[in-house]
């Protein structure tokens, strides 16, 4: 097994309620993996923890050999799509990408025109992010999420205000990228996407994960 992630007795509790409770996972290098459950479940809490924007409560996570929190505060080489991504509106897209690369510095105007052509973007456009649809913002968050071309993608309803269209494409993209080795943890209300996309398939509910059969 090609471990990537493994996840132990993972726990949290914001006050005295519980959102997470003894979640063991170990995610393999290499497919992706379906998180189903309705909001509220758990599910974006299980991410965040994840990448370390939040601490648990119990329990750890290691990433790529390091655990979050001991290790290493954030995890890294991982893209991310979590709630709605936030961007300049006053900026034009690639614009937007260009200042959140010079974050890292380890990618250049390539990189980040080829991230915004996969994901259907056009990075000559002058419109301004305030401008875009909720469909392009989604697009602009996915060429975000695979610029800097991580390991580990993290996408919490990556397909959200996509057309039909759209929609393809972007399986198409993760697909792509899956067979480039990627690891791809998803989150989706749309069974048919999970059920196209995704190698194993768990269910988050009351904070508790169980794996279904594919």
């Amino acid at each position: 097994m090609t471990e990537i992630i493994r996840i132990e007795n993972l726990s949290k509790k914001f006050g005295d309620v519980t959102v997470l409770e003894n979640v063991n996972l170990d995610i393999e290098r290499g497919k992706i993996y379906g998180i189903m459950g309705r909001n509220g479940s758990g599910k974006t809490v299980l991410f965040k923890l994840i990448t370390g924007y939040l601490k648990p409560t119990k329990g750890r996570v290691i990433v790529c050999g390091k655990e979050i929190g001991k290790d290493t505060d954030f995890a890294d080489n991982i893209g991310i799509i979590i709630e709605n991504p936030g961007f300049l509106k006053g900026y034009t897209g690639f614009k937007n990408l260009a200042y959140l690369a010079s974050i890292r510095n380890v990618i250049g105007k390539k990189e980040i025109r080829e991230s915004m052509e996969k994901a259907g973007l056009d990075p000559d456009s002058h419109k301004k992010v305030g401008k875009y649809s909720l469909g392009m913002k989604q697009r602009l968050g996915i060429a975000q999420a695979i610029m800097e071309n991580p390991e580990i993608l993290i996408l919490d309803e990556p397909m959200n205000s996509l057309d039909k269209q759209g929609v393809e494409e972007v399986r198409g993209i993760l697909m792509g990228l899956r067979d480039l080795g990627k690891t791809i943890i998803l989150a989706s209300h749309n069974k048919e996407d999970i059920e196209i996309l995704c190698d194993e398939v768990y269910e988050m509910d009351q904070g508790r994960l169980e794996k279904q059969d594919c």
